[in-house]
């Protein structure tokens, strides 16, 4: 390992360590469950957003060993994902004047069971991509799309617009083509009763699973926060979430 790789991968870890601390803070914010705090989580989340971004442009590129990349990742995913649900927290906070008490749970847990998360789910999937990322076939492809949610993140931070909005941009972030959402058929609702919404898409590859999976289980993620129901299909998603106008 070169002096400026082991320098690089130590100024990550201590990032890690300071963000460490940042959860306590939001926690503390949390636990009160009150919209008072949204400003104070607003500032926090941005704060985190910019250390990240650190470590994306400045330090991540120049760590080479593929065991330290892995190591890395799953916090960084784990940090996405966070910082998609603080927003997403905050938009709320913006626009209603009360937010049900599981909002907030569901956000408490999430970071309560961090070492659990980047020790399975975040692990194997970030095995997978760094997997297919190496793999010359369609390491052009993954690199476009790394790129893409960089980007989009960071144009977006705080963005607001309709929910149909929002799910179309989760899932272009996360390499999705072609999103469309229509009225749920009879045949949906079969699936799932109170079905409303169909959400479908397209992605660049038809052979990789991993995203097809990823983009799901976000928006998933993402409509059960707001208390919708969801069931996942391939390329599909059936929700009862009103998405279209009556």
């Amino acid at each position: 390992m070169s002096y400026i790789e082991k320098k690089y991968k130590n100024n990550i870890f201590e990032i890690f360590s300071e963000l460490s601390e940042f959860e306590k803070d939001i926690l503390n914010l949390l636990s009160h469950k009150s919209i008072a705090y949204g400003d104070k989580i607003a500032k926090l989340c941005a704060l985190c957003n910019k250390k990240i971004n650190i470590i994306l442009s400045k330090y991540y590129p120049e760590i080479k060993d593929l065991d330290d990349k892995l190591n890395i990742k799953v916090y960084l995913k784990f940090y996405y994902d966070l910082i998609d649900k603080l927003t997403d927290l905050v938009r709320n906070i913006e626009q209603f004047q009360k937010l049900d008490e599981n909002y907030y749970n569901t956000i408490i847990d999430f970071i309560v069971n961090k070492e659990i998360l980047i020790n399975g789910k975040y692990r194997d999937i970030c095995t997978k991509e760094l997997t297919s990322f190496y793999d010359k076939e369609t390491r052009t492809q993954i690199e476009k799309i790394l790129i893409a949610k960089i980007e989009n993140k960071n144009r977006e931070f705080f963005s607001m617009g309709p929910l149909e909005e929002e799910i179309k941009k989760i899932a272009r972030s996360y390499g999705a083509i072609d999103v469309s959402i229509k009225r749920a058929s009879d045949e949906e609702r079969k699936l799932m009763q109170d079905a409303y919404s169909l959400i479908s898409y397209n992605i660049t590859s038809e052979d990789n699973s991993e995203h097809r999976h990823e983009i799901e289980e976000r928006l998933k993620d993402f409509l059960e926060s707001k208390a919708y129901s969801v069931i996942l299909k391939p390329k599909m998603i059936i929700t009862n979430a009103k998405l279209l106008p009556d």
